[in-house]
């Protein structure tokens, strides 16, 4: 790429890769000359930036895992402030991937790159971290470290106000006018399987869930994955023929009609809410990792639905409560109580309206004014 670049994003996982690619390509439509670079996945650099990593396809999630992973985390950190600290780019916006992204924003306040460490890089931050559900005194180090912060919850502005952080509501991009989603509720469709997007967890989970739907009796199901050696793993794990795998259906794609769902508490259950799909969410982490998150996540939900509806849209069965037979007879109502699929209608209505932001507001006008300032406009 010749000359500055405005922005650098930075997505760690495939959901941050699908939003913060939405995002961009608004933007693009109106300040098409835009240099963009990233680290993320094919969404990403389909919408237009140029793809530095695939860091994607490296994601992981629990502490036994990451320290497995721990010196290829290393050598990318070291190489990515590098970058940053040789090419300037105009705005860095990090998106979700607290993990990395945080630790990001400090270095770069540390080495005297980011404007918060007297520098010339804005460092913004797309979809905050889950402040709400553990490590809430991380929102000090953010107010240090970052410019400015859009979150997608109505909640999330209130976890910041004993901070000088600017916060910024823009919506949910599930609710973006040009979201496709990928799911759709129909009673005659087959029962969905959403294991999640990183390969420790659906190694974990799958199987679970394949065994509460295989004890359920129910026809057909499809287990949806979002590409890459997952399709290997699912059709590995799962029992042919009743199991049909399939990628989940991009934005040019069909969406898959689904009856049920049994599904981890990622990404996909809120597209599943926002459908009026009923089913229920399975959870099950490494014992390690389960004990220490049991100790340090404050939230009576696990299931993001959940959570901003304050109450059990989706019944949660986590670690040992995730057997065939809990799940089966989850899966069994939904099939047979027509009152529990109208209260999950009733539900997703309700959702829409929590997550869609005020007139005017949106991520891609928000990063818009982001590189505005930071151009001195």
């Amino acid at each position: 790429m010749d000359g500055r670049p405005d922005v650098l994003v930075i997505a760690g996982e495939h959901s941050g890769d699908e939003h913060a690619a939405r995002m961009l390509a608004r933007l693009l439509r109106t300040e098409p000359g835009r240099k963009i670079s990233a680290l993320g996945g094919d969404q990403l650099r389909l919408a237009g930036a140029q793809l530095l990593h695939d860091l994607t396809a490296s994601s992981v999630v629990g502490l036994v895992e990451v320290l497995r992973n721990y010196g290829y985390f290393r050598r990318l950190f070291a190489a990515l402030v590098n970058w940053i600290d040789e090419y300037r780019p105009r705005v860095v916006c990090l998106v979700d991937y607290p993990g990395l992204n945080l630790r990001l924003a400090a270095a770069l306040r540390e080495r005297g790159i980011s404007r918060a460490g007297g520098g010339d890089v804005r460092v913004v931050y797309y979809i905050s971290p889950q402040i709400w559900a553990w490590k809430a005194r991380r929102r000090f180090a953010m107010a240090r470290d970052l410019d400015a912060l859009a979150v997608i919850f109505p909640f999330e502005p209130g976890c910041y106000a004993d901070t000088t952080l600017p916060v910024e509501f823009v919506g949910h991009p599930f609710l973006d006018p040009g979201h496709r989603p990928p799911v759709f509720a129909d009673p005659a469709g087959p029962v969905l399987l959403l294991p999640g997007s990183r390969r420790q967890a659906v190694a974990r989970i799958f199987p679970h869930l394949s065994a509460g739907f295989l004890a359920s009796g129910q026809p057909r199901a499809v287990a949806l994955h979002p590409g890459g050696e997952m399709a290997r793993l699912l059709a590995s794990a799962g029992p042919a023929p009743a199991i049909e795998v399939r990628e989940v259906p991009r934005a040019d794609a069909s969406p898959v009609g689904a009856s049920a769902v049994l599904m981890s508490s990622g990404t996909m259950s809120l597209e599943c809410a926002l459908a009026g799909i009923p089913g229920a969410i399975a959870y099950r982490a490494h014992p390690v990792t389960y004990v220490l998150g049991r100790m340090l996540v404050r939230v009576p939900y696990l299931g993001i639905a959940n959570l901003l509806l304050g109450e059990e849209m989706y019944p949660e069965f986590i670690q040992g409560r995730a057997t065939p037979r809990a799940l089966a007879d989850a899966l069994r109502r939904c099939a047979e109580d027509s009152v529990q699929r109208e209260r999950t209608a009733a539900r997703a209505e309700r959702l829409r309206r929590l997550l869609t932001a005020p007139a005017g507001c949106d991520a891609a006008g928000w990063l818009a004014r982001q590189l505005a300032v930071a151009e001195g406009r």
